[in-house]
Order: C-alpha cells, then structure tokens, then sequence
C-alpha cells in the first residue's frame, strides 16, 4: 500500500504550491485533542470529530488502543514549509485494524492546508493506520469529483493545532540515498522519527 500511495502523492506534489495558504478550521466542541509525543518533541493535534466522524474515529481507536506508540514518521516529501511527512504503522499486522470506508473532502468540508492532518490510501476505503501531515495549501490532495480517474483525493481528519515546528524540522531531515523503491527512493528518512506515544489529551 505505501509503495502505491507513493505514486499517487508524487503526481500530486507534481502540481506547484497553492499560493494562497489558509488555516486551520475554527475550533469545534467536537474535536477531541490528541498529543503525539515524538523524538523531536510533542505535536498537539485537534481531531475533528465532528466533520470527519469515520475517519477520526478509526485515528482516536489507534489512539486508544495505543497501536501508534513506537511508530514512526518514515517520509518527507518537499522542502522548507511545502511538503508533506509521512508516518503511522507502515502495514504492520500486527497493529494495523480493518480498512475504514473514504470521507473525502467534498463531503467533510476540509482541505489539505497548513497542519493537515489525511489518511494514506490507495483505492478509496483502503486507509488503515499510515497518515500524513501537509504543510503549505495542497489543492489536489482535495477531492475533485467532476475530474476523471480516482477523484475522492485523501480523507482530511484533523489538524496540528501546536507544534508545528516538529513537523517541519522533520520534513527537511537527512533522507537516504537508497532507501525506498520507484518514486519513493530518495524519500524516506535516513534516520526515522520515532513517535514514542499518542495520548488523548485532557
């Protein structure tokens, strides 16, 4: 599944940075705050309940049941503030939980602006427990249902809401020369950023 959502995102970062950036949604009483604690520091998340109420819900049940603690961001596509980092359980079975059905954006209302949080996929409804962080406005993430082919675009579910910083500064970290294959060498992090837990926060 990585390898072929590799080849999904890299046409889409094919297409140039919006130049318009937006922000995160306003708060929603429904989001349900979430810290992920990495290696470079914490990452302070708003999961929105409430406008993407499948697929937060499977993020907050890997939450729960702790199958993203000793995970890890293993990617980093773009450089500076226009990119994205992957990370999540890389389809480990041992931790991955069933496929969740595809909420795209042309039906939650959110968009993969600075801070969002999406769901790795390949065919839609095949997201399971690999997420990605945008950073920069990125439109053709988006879904666009009068295009052709698979045009659901990726499942927005929430946003960094602190920590910023850690996301970016993992975004430009050493890649390996020789890790990855196709489009994803030249990708993937020479050292990866261990995610050491991910706790609701009070």
């Amino acid at each position: 599944m990585i390898r072929q959502l590799a080849l999904i995102l890299a046409a889409l970062l094919s297409i140039a940075p919006a130049s318009a950036q937006t922000s995160a949604p306003s708060a929603d009483p429904a989001d349900v705050r979430v810290t992920m604690l990495t290696e470079q520091g914490p990452v302070v998340i708003a999961v929105h309940s409430g406008k993407a109420p499948v697929t937060a819900a499977n993020f907050l049940k890997y939450v729960d049941q702790k199958r993203l603690d000793g995970t890890a961001f293993y990617r980093g596509v773009g450089a500076a503030d226009y990119g994205f980092v992957q990370g999540g359980a890389q389809n480990d079975p041992k931790r991955i939980l069933p496929p969740i059905a595809h909420e795209p954006t042309s039906q939650t209302g959110l968009v993969h602006d600075e801070g969002a949080l999406s769901m790795a996929r390949y065919a839609p409804g095949s997201a399971t427990g690999d997420f990605f962080v945008v950073l920069g406005r990125m439109p053709s993430m988006d879904a666009h249902p009068d295009a052709p082919g698979d045009n659901q675009g990726f499942a927005v579910f929430a946003h960094v809401v602190e920590g910023l910083d850690v996301i970016k500064a993992i975004l430009i970290a050493p890649k390996s020369p020789t890790k990855g294959e196709g489009v994803m060498k030249g990708q993937m992090l020479e050292t990866p950023v261990k995610i050491l837990r991910v706790r609701r926060t009070p």
